[in-house]
């Protein structure tokens, strides 16, 4: 079974022009197969707020309005998209840049929940069978949170997410390692403190952290993507510093998180 890697880039790293430049001539020498999700950072905060555009967010999480949903879906799927394909060029990478409505590669409904979090999109389906298609074609698929409900409707959906489903969904035809690349050296004891790395993680050491309340807030739903995804077929999932993409592909950086 042919090795694929789903690299999930996000955090400060999409914000910073020079780590991100960084960070895309690693991804390009990483040999195989391999898909890039990307976030959007804070340039459509920025956008909105020079449009006028007030933005609410609720528990960290972004509502998008009928306005919003315009401003992410140009900033998501058009400039940063597109900015990352580009750069991937420049590296020899020939890859591609999809939105979840291209090609029908990833659907999704209206998040149904006691908050009304507007235009947000929870993952029905993702469309392996073209991924697996663009891959064979390609040196890398890179995509954009945006998805879309089949009835002409576009969603903003999170980037950890559709990380998550597109290894799942690929995890029959591929060897599926998943790695989450952002800002942090790895899940940290003490947010403050990069040298406190966990090395591993397994589903017993996860719930006794959690308990303990040793794991900061924000780490949770990216954990909780790990531990789906490796439920559902992944074979292993990686969390640690962009900067160090290779060092976390490798095994010797980051935290590696274990089904048992």
């Amino acid at each position: 079974m042919d090795k694929l890697r789903v690299i999930k880039i996000g955090g400060t790293i999409i914000d910073d022009e020079a780590k991100l430049a960084s960070f895309l001539q690693a991804f390009a020498a990483v040999e195989g197969k391999k898909i890039l999700v990307h976030g959007g950072g804070k340039l459509a905060t920025r956008m909105a707020e020079a449009m006028g555009v007030q933005q609410q967010l609720v528990d960290g999480r972004r509502i998008t309005d009928a306005a919003t949903l315009r401003i992410v879906t140009m900033v998501y799927a058009g400039y940063i998209n597109k900015n990352i394909v580009a750069q991937l060029q420049s590296h020899g990478c020939n890859a591609i840049g999809l939105s979840g409505a291209d090609g029908d590669v990833i659907r999704a409904h209206k998040r149904r929940a006691s908050i009304d979090y507007g235009y947000v999109g929870d993952v029905d389906a993702v469309n392996a069978e073209l991924l697996t298609q663009l891959l064979q074609q390609q040196d890398a698929v890179v995509l954009a949170p945006i998805t879309h409900d089949g009835k002409g409707q576009l969603l903003n959906t999170n980037a950890d997410t559709i990380a998550q489903e597109t290894a799942t969904a690929l995890s029959a035809s591929f060897a599926v390692d998943l790695v989450y690349s952002f800002e942090k050296s790895g899940v940290l004891l003490d947010i403050n403190d990069e040298t406190s790395v966990i090395s591993s993680i397994n589903s017993s050491s996860y719930a006794q952290l959690k308990t303990d309340g040793k794991i900061f807030a924000g780490m949770l739903p990216k954990l909780d993507n790990a531990f789906a995804a490796l439920s559902s077929g992944v074979h292993k999932v990686i969390i640690g510093k962009a900067e160090e993409l290779q060092e976390l592909i490798d095994g010797t950086k980051g935290t590696t998180i274990i089904h048992e």
